[in-house]
């Protein structure tokens, strides 16, 4: 089995050799740099014998002196400067390239095989190859050498210091050296631990290997799982969204790294994601989607580590579920109409029993007509079949619950434009309210619905007899979640007023409320809308 080595250990291995391969190149940088500066200064010295030797008074009057005994003392005074270790060595030529003094007494004399170069009057410094008398590599300098007491040049002092003495000082300097770079290596180990140790605490303990797994889990699960998922940093920067979270809040650019405020428009869902609006299962209503909403902080050993949200997608089972309440109201009403029409049915019978015929008759006929009057005096007002059957189904369902609903005399609304999803959903949204809060008053409880329209305008009106809403929450009655009706249980609250206000502000209309008398909702559409989406209508 492969033997797994701790992170501590992998960082404290990297780095180490990280710094001794850092070393060794910066040892052998500075130590090319200290030869450099080493052959530099020793030139340096080299022309400094060679520019004092080439000014010495004896020496330019023994080469003006072309005597034997000139040469020697040349030669006497070259020697002694070696002698004294100034220089390694000290040659002088005259102008035609003959040597006057040399380490090597054969040489004297002898005329040298390359140009003197110190005859341009200028010094020349460099670095010899081979050092006179086979000494090795030699920092070089030459001079020229004036005639005495005139300015002209009649020959040329070389003088080098070998190799040997460069090698040797740095020699000298380098234990130094390697002391700077053995408490810089130790630095760096010590620096490499601290590091190791502040990387275990800041991920939990966990090594390489279990970070590289949990991130690969991490990313089949939130991509996978459906349900929106958005993570925070302490300074409310997403650090994460998966799929499910995009579909659910559309975004143009890549969010993360952003603040959310930058990303979402301002409103009831950006307080929730960035926590301004507290609270667990929160419900939002968007364009699209009717959202549950959670935001739970992330801490650890008291660390703020920031935040993680949770988006589910309730817009069908909302639905489902206003479905389901509609249902469950057209039966109690089909039920009642049952029990209602059994009794009629009774009568009819009990009449004929009695044989009293003319009576049956003209009781079917106006039981008959009654029923019949009431879907013709909604189809004259308004043309929209849809609307009508709506507005007949309502009528149905407020009386099982003993309210009347009437549509005013006035109402006209021809066919338009409109969206009919759109106006569906609007006008069932607030007949439901109405119905609910009438219920809830005194008796007898009514709900009035007004429909008017013209080539650019709706307008719709419902009011009811119920007790009404506070003045102080009448700001509070569109926002999303917000109801005053105790929960059922089974549904969220606070939906369908949140719906209308969004379908209308997105069909570029207005919605009002009038709480003086009972609650009246107005609401004006132009005709030529925007397609809604009438989630839940």
């Amino acid at each position: 089995m492969r033997r797994r080595h701790q992170l501590s250990t992998q960082i404290l291995a990297s780095v180490v050799g990280i710094l001794l391969a850092s070393t060794v190149v910066g040892f052998v940088l500075v130590r090319l740099n200290q030869g450099a500066e080493l052959e530099r200064e020793y030139e340096q010295r080299a022309l400094a014998v060679a520019t004092t030797f080439a000014a010495m008074p004896s020496i330019r009057r023994a080469m003006a002196d072309p005597t034997p005994s000139a040469r020697r003392q040349i030669q006497s005074v070259a020697n002694q400067v070696v002698s004294d270790r100034v220089a390694s060595f000290v040659v002088v030529i005259d102008r035609h390239g003959v040597r006057y003094s040399h380490p090597n007494r054969r040489l004297i004399g002898q005329r040298i095989t390359e140009p003197v170069v110190a005859l341009d009057g200028g010094n020349h410094l460099r670095i010899d190859p081979s050092a006179p008398g086979g000494a090795g590599p030699s920092a070089n300098a030459r001079v020229p050498l004036r005639a005495p007491g005139s300015n002209a040049i009649i020959g040329e002092v070389s003088a080098g210091i070998v190799e040997s003495k460069v090698s040797s000082q740095l020699l000298q300097e380098l234990p130094l050296l390697l002391l700077y770079f053995a408490c810089a290596l130790a630095i760096g180990v010590v620096a490499s631990l601290t590091l190791a140790r502040r990387l275990k605490r800041s991920t939990f303990g966990l090594e390489l290997d279990e970070i590289a797994a949990l991130v690969q889990e991490r990313e089949g699960m939130l991509h996978g799982i459906r349900e929106g998922v958005i993570t925070f940093d302490r300074d409310g920067r997403v650090t994460l969204i998966n799929d499910e979270a995009r579909r659910l809040i559309p975004l143009d650019a890549d969010p993360v790294g952003q603040p959310i405020e930058e990303l979402v428009p301002s409103g009831r869902l950006s307080d929730l994601l960035t926590g301004r609006l507290a609270g667990s299962d929160s419900i939002v209503v968007t364009d699209e989607h009717i959202l549950v909403v959670n935001r739970m902080p992330v801490s650890r050993d008291g660390r703020d580590l920031g935040a993680v949200v949770t988006l589910r997608d309730r817009t069908e089972l909302e639905g489902l579920l206003r479905e389901l309440d509609s249902v469950d109201a057209l039966t109690d009403a089909l039920r009642a109409q049952q029990h209602e029409f059994s009794n009629r049915m009774h009568t009819v019978a009990g009449l004929i029993e009695l044989g009293d015929n003319d009576a049956a008759a003209r009781y079917a006929l106006d039981v008959s007509g009654e029923t019949a009057g009431l879907a013709q005096a909604i189809r004259e007002r308004v043309e929209s079949p849809e609307l009508a059957a709506l507005l007949l189904a309502k009528t149905t369902v407020a009386a099982e619950r003993d309210v009347g609903l009437e549509l005013t005399d006035d109402s006209r609304l021809a066919r338009t434009p409109m969206d009919t999803n759109v106006m569906l959903s609007i006008v069932g949204n607030l007949i439901d309210n109405a119905i609910d809060a009438a219920a809830s008053g005194g008796r007898p409880a009514r709900v009035t619905v007004r429909l008017t329209g013209c080539e650019q305008r709706v307008t719709l009106q419902v009011s009811d007899t119920g007790p009404g809403v506070p003045s102080e929450l009448t700001e509070r009655i569109f926002t999303d979640g917000f109801t005053t009706k105790p929960p059922d249980g089974r549904s969220h609250r606070g939906i369908g007023l949140a719906l209308v206000h969004r379908l209308v502000n997105r069909a570029q209309g207005t919605i009002t409320v009038d709480c003086t008398s009972g609650t009246t909702f107005t609401v004006v559409l132009p005709t030529e809308t925007r397609s809604g989406i009438g989630v839940g209508a």
